[in-house]
């Protein structure tokens, strides 16, 4: 077999450039779908990523109505309805519920020593770190009693100490929110992109009761987390949620809910449902390359069968058999096939990797998919070289060797 293999290496590099134009197509069609699928991994693995780091057992209250649309919350309308007692009500009475956290949010400037940057200010309580799985690499989080005592006290995300302390310590620092002054009492771990795609480090914490009275002069929240004990209690908490809402905020029957209860669970699923059908719409397109690819075999073997007709002759005039003929040019297409794929799967995963250096996309080598690509080449090779073996095989020999 190994002859075989050979003898059709050195036909195919006898026309260096019939055999390069034979392969591209196959090369193109694997590196497509490795690149793609290596895109589409990394990317599940971050959603996967933000599954964990948000929580399957969270739900999400903010204030208006909003609705999903492509995967992300788009909201309609803004009412100052909901507030910090909702959230506590929410936590004493439903008994699935492990604790709901109100916070309020708002985009400010930020100052220290010359240097200034703007990010989101998150007004919230300590059990925020429990509902968000989210706590302090460095110092302290926030604490009742800075909660009671109204502190000015802040906890920096690492994007914003990367924005305004660079290599200095931050810990112990008086930084400036809007013009009234902070100290710095705790950096937050690093945690990256939420499942929207924002930066969670690039925000800071104060207490809520000093971001209400203090800094924003209000009196309701922008969203309540509310941790589910348990995740396949989802559904059944949030139509308890709707109920205490309606009744605390005394809408009539009928009236549209003045607010939203999300389903993080839902969100990732249509995100999921996104990425997996841009993912199969550019498999397709590189199984397409694929086919396109047999077709340059098929023609490759064709011209290979006509231009070769006196050595089919001689081989079938010195003993060879059929089966010898057909062997021969099917492994001849197996190696256009084989070669392919190999400058394929390297050319994908190149391919990917400079997608995900050159934008925020992540990349994940599937070897699997590279399996399964190489392998449909190989079997697309064979399938559209059969014809042109079989075209071989059958020449009489004394007219192979006339060369008609």
């Amino acid at each position: 077999m190994l002859r075989v293999v050979r003898a059709g290496w050195r036909a195919l590099s006898a026309n260096k450039m019939r055999t390069i134009l034979a392969t591209l197509g196959i090369t193109i069609g694997v590196g497509a779908v490795v690149a793609v699928v290596s895109i589409g991994e990394g990317t599940q693995r971050e959603i996967e990523g933000a599954i964990e780091a948000f929580g399957t057992n969270l739900l999400v209250i903010a204030p208006g109505q909003t609705r999903i649309s492509a995967g992300r919350g788009q909201k309609a309308t803004m009412v100052t309805t909901l507030t910090a007692d909702d959230a506590e009500v929410i936590a004493e009475r439903l008994r699935d519920v492990d604790t709901a956290v109100p916070a309020a949010t708002e985009k400010m400037e930020l100052s220290w020593e010359g240097v200034s940057a703007e990010t989101t200010v998150v007004a919230t309580t300590p059990d925020f770190q429990e509902a968000r799985n989210f706590g302090p690499s460095r110092g302290d989080f926030i604490t009742e009693h800075m909660e009671r005592m109204r502190a000015r006290e802040v906890v920096l995300g690492q994007t914003v100490v990367d924005a305004l302390f660079a290599e200095s310590d931050p810990l112990g620092a008086t930084i400036r929110i809007g013009r009234v002054p902070f100290e710095v009492v705790g950096v937050m771990v690093r945690k990256g992109l939420d499942i929207n795609g924002q930066d969670e480090d690039d925000q800071v914490f104060i207490p809520l009761s000093t971001g209400q009275r203090r800094l924003l002069n209000i009196a309701h929240v922008t969203t309540v987390y509310v941790k589910v004990h348990d995740s396949e209690r989802l559904k059944a908490v949030r139509g308890e949620i709707t109920a205490i809402l309606r009744e605390r905020h005394r809408l009539r029957e009928g009236a549209n809910d003045d607010f939203t209860v999300k389903n993080q669970s839902e969100i990732i699923a249509a995100q999921q449902q996104i990425s997996g059908s841009f993912t199969l719409l550019l498999t397709s397109i590189g199984g397409i390359s694929l086919l396109v690819g047999g077709v340059g075999i098929l023609a490759v073997m064709l011209m290979s069968v006509r231009g070769r007709i006196r050595e089919v002759g001689l081989r079938r005039a010195t003993g060879a058999t059929r089966r010898d003929i057909l062997v021969q040019f099917l492994t001849e297409a197996a190696v256009l096939s084989i070669v392919g794929s190999l400058a394929g799967v390297t050319l994908g995963v190149a391919g990917a990797a400079v997608t995900a250096s050159l934008t925020e996309w992540a990349m994940a080598f599937s070897l699997p998919a590279a399996l399964v690509a190489g392998s449909v080449s190989v079997a697309i090779g064979v399938i559209f070289g059969l014809y042109p073996a079989r075209q071989a095989s059958l020449q009489n020999p004394v007219e192979a060797l006339r060369g008609r």
